[in-house]
């Protein structure tokens, strides 16, 4: 019988592992479990990722494209037009960055990060455990770690449309933070907290300048 061509398969074992892992932690993967999840030959599996952690990272990978996407479908990190005149680009930074313009630089991009943190967390708590578990799960496994840096490098490529590249760091290692916080205390999302927090990152690397 011919093989039967299926592009998406590798796609479809992806996120058939994604759920395993949700379901049952990080433990309950195997190219076994995912076959069964995916509904396809074990052979597929062993096919497409020859190992666990070939498979993991292809997860690791799936997940981390989540936040930076948020972040991207945001408004406030929009890349403009080229062409658009005054107020596009740099010119729109710097309007920012002057004083009393809308609260300053630091309150708007504050403000603009609580925003999407806020509507993730308002989302299934589960989503955001499983990227976390997966994010966390490099510190066991070091061919984890450069896919796990990937998710930082691409949060700070978003915001340095917004601020310098220092700040842009700090700002997700602060945010980084709040999330491990929220999720490992299973507290509430305190977006007052998270704003003033996120502000004063900012606004200090103003008043530097």
């Amino acid at each position: 019988m011919a093989r039967r061509y299926d592009p998406e398969r590798r796609t479809r074992i992806i996120d058939a592992a994604l759920r395993v892992i949700a379901a049952d932690g990080i433990a309950g993967l195997s190219h076994r479990t995912v076959a069964a999840e995916a509904d396809v030959p074990l052979g597929s599996t062993t096919y497409h990722f020859g190992s666990l952690d070939e498979l993991l990272t292809a997860a690791l990978r799936r997940s981390n494209e989540n936040f930076a996407q948020a972040l991207r479908d945001s408004e406030a990190f929009a890349v403009p037009p080229a062409g658009d005149g005054p107020g596009a680009g740099g010119d729109r930074q710097g309007a920012e960055d002057a004083p009393g313009a809308g609260g300053g630089r630091g309150a708007g991009l504050a403000d603009e990060l609580t925003r999407v943190l806020g509507e993730w967390f308002a989302g299934e708590r589960g989503a955001i455990e499983l990227e976390y578990e997966l994010y966390l799960a490099a510190l066991r496994r070091p061919v984890l770690r450069p896919v796990a840096a990937e998710w930082t490098e691409a949060a700070v490529e978003v915001l340095s449309t917004r601020t310098d590249l220092a700040t842009a760091r700090a700002l997700v290692a602060l945010m980084d933070g709040v999330c491990l916080q929220v999720l490992l205390t299973g507290s509430a999302f305190d977006a007052g907290y998270t704003r003033e927090m996120l502000a004063r990152v900012v606004e200090g690397r103003a008043r530097e300048a």
